[in-house]
């Protein structure tokens, strides 16, 4: 269990900083935009990834949008404006939720699934992202981390929906000892995740198992290629959380891949 939890903490964090700042300004600058626009929910993914804008483009070129739903908790909307004023960034005001409830009253759906009308708020916010972004000649920036990623908890066409990903090649738990290393507040850099997509909603009732011991799985099954039975071995776990964890990749595989299509007719790729 050390050796694979030692191998996620024991990281050169100024050099992890500065390639992720390197990162975020190549992508603007390749695409030819003129900074970028992300959502700010006072959690510690976007607290992380906005303060890294930031140092890559400076504060005037960082837009950040608040959207709360009534259902936000007050200290998430506190810490996401008190990192924003901390930076000096510019930010906007979309509660998504008058949005969210407009296209419930419009869409002719009688049933109100939990999950459904979760992932439209994720949904909307990436559509108010895309159309600020638009609007000003901006990139999307994502705040997702490999975490969630690999288990596909985050919605597709919602906070998936992004065009680059910052902090995704990072664990939950790498993302926190860099938020640490960047000078975050002990608040937000410990604060238990939530997508906030219904009230009450926490990381924790959904995923496997907590990210300190989730994010030694992962590493062992996609970094190191370890088999399912040596990674439980190895973390002293039940070889069937490690089967959960595997499953919940395989069920994910749709959200991280473009939409399948056919092959190309063979008698298309033959010389006439």
């Amino acid at each position: 269990m050390t050796e694979l939890a030692g191998k996620l903490t024991e990281m050169d964090w100024k050099k992890v900083e500065d390639d992720i700042i390197h990162f975020i300004a190549v992508a603007v600058s390749e695409a030819k935009a003129e900074g970028v626009v992300l959502g700010l929910s006072g959690g510690i993914d976007s607290s992380v990834v906005v303060t890294l804008c930031v140092k890559a483009l400076g504060k005037e070129n960082v837009l950040g949008l608040y959207m709360p739903a009534t259902f936000t908790p007050a200290d998430d909307q506190d810490d996401a404006k008190a990192i924003a004023h901390d930076l000096g960034i510019r930010t906007h005001l979309i509660p998504i939720g008058q949005i969210v409830d407009k296209f419930l009253e419009i869409v002719p759906m009688k049933e109100r699934n939990r999950v459904a009308v979760g992932n439209l708020f994720a949904r909307m916010r990436m559509v108010a992202n895309y159309y600020v972004a638009n609007s000003v000649n901006y990139l999307v920036s994502g705040t997702g981390d490999r975490s969630e990623i690999l288990i596909g908890y985050f919605t597709k066409y919602g906070d998936g929906g992004a065009d680059f990903l910052p902090i995704g090649h990072l664990y939950k738990t790498q993302v926190r000892e860099l938020a640490k290393h960047l000078g975050l507040p002990s608040r937000i850099a410990d604060k238990p995740a939530s997508p906030q997509l219904w009230k009450g909603q926490k990381a924790t009732d959904e995923i496997p198992i907590d990210y300190p011991i989730l994010d030694q799985v992962l590493h062992g099954l996609f970094d190191i290629k370890m088999s399912a039975g040596d990674v439980a071995k190895a973390l002293n776990i039940p070889s069937k959380v490690v089967e959960i964890v595997q499953r919940f990749h395989e069920r994910s595989h749709h959200k991280r891949t473009i939409p399948p299509m056919p092959s190309i007719p063979q008698e298309l790729l033959r010389p006439s």
